[in-house]
């Protein structure tokens, strides 16, 4: 056999793999082919060819890999059964800037399916490898590191503080000044999967300037940047009142108010969730994030989104009327009792409504004057409607039923409550009654009113236990008028008249 013969055996075989391997990275990419090639042994035959003296056949056969560990996590711990994690931490080390980037797709869609195969990466020696490449002068490799980096942080505050002890943090910052805005992207949303977890992670992130770097990107066109940048800034904020307050002197506000009107729903749905884990901790936060006219921008932005979307900004303005009687009253005029109205009567997920029967508790149970503003939008009945509807979840029901007590207790406007004398469950009409109690024995004009519109009557047929407070206070109310009118409105009382009519005798 000559010597080109022999050549041609080898190029064959050179040929032969890379044609395998880049075939199977190209199945690999549709779903539907995942099981047949599972099936096939696939994993196993991928194996050595990531050792491959030619570096085309190593990358194709880690992309082929990577897929495959993407799609589920029976095929991602298929990868780590196999000992393929070492050679590819191996790769992150020691090859070209393209078998790092393929490693590292590899890790990441390993990492990304539970924080077990997280760990088995960060056995692996995976995390350290990684971060090493957090310096590549390549922005693909950085990017791609950052991206696996975020997929084991995300899982648990353990395999985060692993990554923030490989020391991830400072060259994660770093990235934000990348020109690049792929890597700006995934820096900012690795450092939130980061701090999400507890407080002293966050604080290390803060620790190391990522704050102030944040801050200059919210006006970034870009959206998805904003999207991360708000997104981290959140996950900081929320931990306690120090953070916010780092946050809030990093001048994010009122900058990131502009977000509220960006065409992207995620940045608006970002930024209102901002404002809520900064307003939760304490009034004067709460107090600076309204004086940025922050109630009226984000009632405006409830009125043009929905289902999810909503869900922050509902609850930032519990947050906010939570905390004293003049920030409640700040949601009220800010017309936000009226948008939540709708967001109840027009939503259909359970936890939505819930959380905006929540939000109008908390603005209603101060004083009278808010339990009236939450009565005349005629949230009380709907309330009700709710906590007796057996479509409701539980959850619903609970907190419906809770924000409806705690107005009760305030509401002294009777128009408002009147409707609730009829068809309402006992443990509810007895705060109703009791606050008739309190307000028709000083107001002559409230009796005239009780009487005519059929309250009176109402009152009479209501069976009470004899004892009970809600017979107490029937009984308080009844004393309020002439013995007459009240045995004029009680059941039975026209049948007594027509018999005593049968039995008249004129004269």
């Amino acid at each position: 056999m000559t010597q080109r013969q022999i050549v041609q055996v080898f190029e064959q075989y050179q040929k032969s793999r890379l044609q395998f391997v880049q075939a199977v990275a190209d199945l690999s990419a549709r779903p539907q082919n995942i099981e047949l090639l599972n099936n096939a042994g696939v994993v196993s035959m991928l194996r050595p060819l990531l050792l491959d003296v030619v570096p085309s056949i190593q990358q194709s056969a880690a992309l082929a890999l990577g897929r495959l560990a993407d799609h589920s996590d029976d095929l991602a711990t298929a990868v780590v059964e196999a000992d393929i994690l070492p050679q590819l931490v191996h790769s992150l080390v020691s090859q070209n800037r393209f078998s790092k980037k393929s490693a590292a797709f590899v890790l990441r869609a390993v990492a990304k399916h539970s924080p077990e195969l997280s760990q088995a990466v960060v056995d692996s020696g995976g995390v350290d490898a990684l971060v090493l490449c957090l310096e590549e002068f390549d922005p693909g490799v950085k990017e791609a590191a950052a991206w696996a980096l975020g997929y084991i942080a995300r899982h648990n505050a353990l395999l985060s503080q692993t990554v923030v002890d490989a020391g991830a943090v400072p060259l994660l910052v770093s990235c934000l000044l990348e020109p690049v805005m792929a890597i700006k992207r995934i820096a900012a949303s690795t450092l939130s999967d980061i701090c999400k977890h507890t407080p002293e992670l966050a604080e290390t992130v803060a620790e190391n300037g990522a704050i102030a770097h944040l801050a200059l990107m919210i006006l970034n066109p870009d959206a998805k940047l904003k999207r991360q940048v708000l997104s981290a800034l959140s996950q900081i904020s929320k931990h306690s009142v120090s953070l916010a307050e780092m946050v809030i002197e990093a001048e994010v506000f009122p900058a990131a108010m502009a977000c509220l009107k960006d065409p992207d729903d995620y940045v608006k749905k970002n930024v209102t969730t901002l404002m809520r884990e900064v307003v939760k901790h304490t009034p004067e936060l709460s107090q600076v994030i309204v004086n940025c006219g922050a109630m009226g921008a984000v009632v405006d932005s409830l009125s043009n989104c929905s289902g999810n979307l909503q869900l922050p900004g509902i609850m930032m303005l519990g947050y906010v009327a939570a905390h004293s009687e003049s920030l409640a009253m700040a949601v009220i005029l800010s017309k936000g009792l009226s948008q939540l109205a709708l967001c109840l009567s027009e939503e259909h997920e359970p936890h939505i409504k819930a959380a905006t029967a929540w939000s109008i508790g908390q603005i209603g149970h101060h004083t009278p004057e808010h339990a009236k503003a939450v009565a005349t939008a005629n949230l009380l009945t709907k309330l009700l409607e709710l906590y007796m509807d057996a479509n409701s979840s539980e959850d619903l029901q609970a907190k419906s039923k809770k924000a409806l007590k705690s107005i009760l207790q305030k509401c002294t406007y009777l128009p408002g409550l009147e409707p609730l004398l009829y068809d309402v469950p006992s443990n509810i009409l007895k705060h109703v009654v009791y606050q008739f109690s309190k307000v028709l024995p000083h107001d002559a004009k409230a009796r005239r009113l009780f009487v005519t519109s059929g309250g009176l009557k109402k009152l009479q047929e209501i069976d009470a236990e004899p004892g009970s407070p809600l017979q107490e206070n029937i009984n308080a109310i009844n004393s309020c008028f002439p013995e007459e009118i009240v045995r004029y409105y009680s059941p039975g009382y026209s049948e007594v008249l027509l018999e005593r009519l049968e039995k008249y005798q004129p004269a």
